[in-house]
């Protein structure tokens, strides 16, 4: 299994010669298993790039959204093959709280963009999953979601294959100020013994409480459930548009003297465009 991320930045882009090392684009992370499945999860900013690899190809494509804002959908109508006669794409949406499964392609016509969805030559399918079905196969992978705990909820991902187990757990408030939709313990249970650990790490705990309740963690609090869940690597994800790549490399720098102070068995690192694992 293969995870390489293309777009790490949460709420908006962040272009500029200040935000390189990191990286500009929003939401968007390609994992490809050993049997050559592509899944994605979120088709923020760094979908367009992505879109350019996969063109190449010709297998289908499956797109995890965990939810609906901006920056986890907005670079979709650049996707390239979504261009492609007949490719077919299958998108599951994430569990909110209104009915807009179909937000992703709606973002496609009347005044928000030139192209109409309906007139797109790609077989775009989008599937639901039902509320009672917590998890289903997607190829070999076994797919499992939990609820996050975000303004207008949505889905956190895992993806088990190849012996392999990922958790993809963005936009998420770990100790959020509102009623939660998932408490900490059912989030160590659901990303228990990850070879990969992908958290919101948006704040630091200096952020707080002005930041409290915007949906995102401190990445303290991130750092936290990795070493409960066991997990052994984690990437800081999701990082804020105003941050610097040094200011991300001082909150990196931050985590792994927590992890030494705890003395846990935990590799962790700032997500980065371009950056592959592989597992």
């Amino acid at each position: 299994m293969q995870v390489t991320f293309f777009g790490v930045r949460g709420s908006c882009p962040a272009p500029g010669s200040d935000f390189i090392k990191y990286g500009g684009n929003t939401a968007c992370v390609h994992v490809c298993l050993d049997d050559g499945t592509d899944i994605i999860l979120d088709a923020g900013t760094g979908i367009k790039n992505l879109g350019q690899k996969l063109i190449k190809q010709n297998n289908d494509i499956h797109l995890l959204l965990t939810h609906n804002h901006w920056d986890h959908i907005q670079g979709f109508p650049f996707f390239a093959p979504i261009y492609q006669p007949q490719r077919k794409i299958f998108i599951t949406p994430g569990q909110i709280t209104v009915d807009a499964d179909h937000a992703i392609l709606e973002q496609m016509s009347g005044s928000y963009f030139p192209v109409d969805y309906k007139k797109l030559p790609s077989d775009i399918q989008i599937i639901p999953q039902p509320k009672e079905v917590p998890q289903w196969k997607i190829g070999e992978a076994k797919i499992s979601r939990l609820a996050m705990n975000h303004p207008g909820s949505g889905s956190s991902f895992c993806i088990e294959a190849d012996g392999k187990k990922v958790a993809y757990i963005t936009d998420n408030e770990l100790y959020p100020p509102y009623n939660k939709n998932t408490d900490f313990l059912d989030w160590v249970e659901f990303s228990r013994d990850s070879d990969l650990i992908i958290h919101d790490a948006q704040y630091m705990s200096a952020d707080m409480p002005a930041k409290s309740g915007w949906g995102h963690s401190a990445a303290e609090e991130a750092v936290k459930l990795a070493i409960d869940s066991r997990t052994k690597r984690m990437a800081l994800y999701s990082h804020d548009h105003i941050r610097t790549d040094d200011e991300i490399a001082e909150i990196e720098s931050q985590c792994q003297e927590i992890i030494k102070i705890c003395g846990a068995d935990l590799e962790i690192f700032a997500a980065a465009e371009g950056l592959t694992i592989t597992l």
